[in-house]
């Protein structure tokens, strides 16, 4: 059963399938692989080098197209 359909059992239960549901997703966190040191070091450079890379694309975008709408505009 997905995420959400327990989820909407839980509310249509109440107390007893809200407490169900907390179980529930406790139970599935302790099965998660979390990642070691070195992988979460590797992803957080991966992912802030595609930050800055999409802002500084963007940036120029925009410089762009303000450079554009002032020659249009005049």
């Amino acid at each position: 059963m997905g995420f959400l359909a327990r989820l909407g059992n839980g509310v249509k239960n109440g107390v007893t399938g809200t407490f169900r549901f907390i179980r529930d997703s406790v139970n599935e966190l302790k099965r998660v692989r979390w990642p070691n040191r070195k992988e979460l070091t590797s992803y957080t450079i991966v992912v802030l080098v595609t930050v800055i890379i999409v802002a500084i694309y963007f940036t120029l975008l925009d410089l762009g197209i303000s450079n554009l709408v002032q020659l249009i505009v005049g």
